[in-house]
């Protein structure tokens, strides 16, 4: 097989196969090299109670991808001489927080390093809008700053010193670009940036979104892993273009097909169908790590402009960034080098992305994902590891499960239940071993793995083995 051949097996074989693991109703992929799409397709439901198929061009929301759009829209500003990375924020908008020697500046609310803990701007806006709403007022900019400059004595440090998710400081990025421009954020983003590359149905108006015949049904999960269906839940931004700002952090609403244009626009460094989008350094600039992240199995890792950095993926430099607005969730991800990216979706959480990308990125760059990927290897030792487990003759029984990407383990008796996490010894699960943690004890925990392929469960006396 052909290097193409390999990633269409690849993708055919775990896409079905994580979508039955995770319970996810409907995703899409497309898959670009060079300036093409080498391959698009839809998986499941969009609609699950009209058995609506998913397709490449099905819209989904794609949650914090939007923040590349709202970095981007910043550096056209710097671009044109209106505005500087180094100008404070409260220079265009009423932040009052802050340090007066040492004011939060453009650069710093790009970069998720004002020095301001998260304050919650999404919880309250996503959960209000799927029907949960929890009392704080958040309808008007003015209701937006109060809610962030009450939160004086929230703020951590000076800014540019500790990285800290902010998806207020986003929606406070539209802002800028709201009151600079003098048009509203979404009429901005899509007149200078979705319309030139031809992302026709993007959008962040929710009317737009409903009037499409292929979109998505959101899902969140239930008692028992129930689908429930929800409304699309940000506001309709056409009705308050002031408070346009607030889709800043997460609005977009895009498919798979349109985000393949921006990855294009991106991979040639701010030029789509030969139109500039962004000057060249200026893109660049976006990809480089300015805040340190936990390092991951591939060289260092940062926050850049509205894109995290993975600085040594097989030698390259790898950008990317998931997004999640609770009941829709995306990922897109780029390696400019090798001009190739991928941008998936989703309309419920829990699909493992970062792990499909990756897988991707290697296939197309020749190696292999099942031997050569961290990820890939962590993902199978777990499948491995989780089932149920019995002690002599049956007298004891435990269960491991995997929630969330750590391994729990669940006791049943007569007495009660007890679950507990197993932490491991090392983060790639090569020893097998884990542990326990409790009253302040730590209980080995370990997995012995036979020539035969049985495996046997060690905690403390017991002996279990795998049925």
């Amino acid at each position: 097989m052909n290097v193409h051949e390999k990633l269409e097996s690849f993708i055919l074989d775990k896409v079905p196969s994580w979508m039955s693991k995770y319970k996810i109703p409907g995703f899409s992929i497309a898959v670009v090299e060079d300036d093409n799409v080498i391959f698009a397709e839809g998986f499941g439901a969009r609609n699950v109670e009209l058995n609506l198929p998913a397709t490449p061009n099905t819209l989904y929301g794609v949650g914090s991808i939007t923040k590349s759009f709202v970095a981007i829209g910043i550096l056209q500003l710097v671009e044109k001489g209106l505005i500087s990375l180094d100008d404070p924020a409260n220079k265009y908008i009423p932040l009052k927080l802050g340090f007066e020697d040492a004011p939060i500046t453009i650069h710093h609310l790009l970069t998720h390093s004002s020095g301001i803990p998260s304050l919650g701007t999404s919880t309250i806006a996503l959960l209000r809008g799927i029907g949960l709403n929890i009392g704080i007022p958040f309808s008007s900019t003015e209701d937006f700053y109060r809610h962030i400059n009450n939160a004086g004595s929230e703020v951590v440090c000076k800014p540019g010193i500790r990285f800290f998710y902010l998806n207020a400081g986003y929606r406070m990025l539209g802002h800028i670009i709201q009151k600079v421009s003098g048009i509203s954020f979404h009429e901005y983003v899509d007149k200078n940036i979705l319309k030139p590359i031809k992302m026709y149905r993007s959008t962040f108006s929710k009317e737009e979104f409903e009037k499409d015949p292929d979109r998505i049904t959101p899902y969140r999960r239930g008692k028992n892993g129930k689908l429930i269906a929800t409304d699309f839940p940000y506001p309709e931004v056409k009705l308050n273009p002031e408070f346009s700002f607030i889709a800043a952090a997460g609005g977009l609403i895009s498919s798979v097909m349109e985000l393949a244009n921006y990855i294009k626009m991106n991979v040639n460094d701010g030029v789509f169908d030969d139109m500039r989008i962004l000057g060249s350094d200026l893109i660049k600039s976006m990809r480089n790590i300015y805040v340190e992240l936990p390092r991951r199995h591939f060289g260092r890792c940062g926050y850049g402009y509205g894109w995290r950095i993975i600085e040594d993926f097989f030698g390259e430099k790898m950008v990317v960034h998931g997004g999640s607005i609770l009941v829709s969730t995306a990922f897109l991800g780029f390696i400019p080098s090798r001009r190739i990216g991928v941008a998936m979706a989703s309309n419920i959480v829990g699909f493992p992305y970062e792990a499909l990308a990756q897988a991707i990125f290697a296939i197309l760059m020749g190696k292999k994902p099942e031997s050569d990927l961290p990820l890939i290897k962590i993902m199978r030792k777990m499948e491995l590891l989780t089932g149920r487990y019995e002690s002599y003759r049956g007298l004891s029984k435990v269960d491991v499960v995997n929630r969330g990407g750590l391994l729990y383990l669940i006791q049943k008796s007569p007495f009660g239940e007890v679950t507990v996490p197993l932490i491991p010894e090392d983060d790639d699960l090569k020893t097998n071993r884990f542990y326990i943690w409790s009253n302040g004890v730590r209980q080995p925990v370990e997995f012995m793995i036979g020539e035969n392929g049985k495996i046997d469960l060690f905690i403390e006396r017991n002996r279990y083995h795998k049925v």
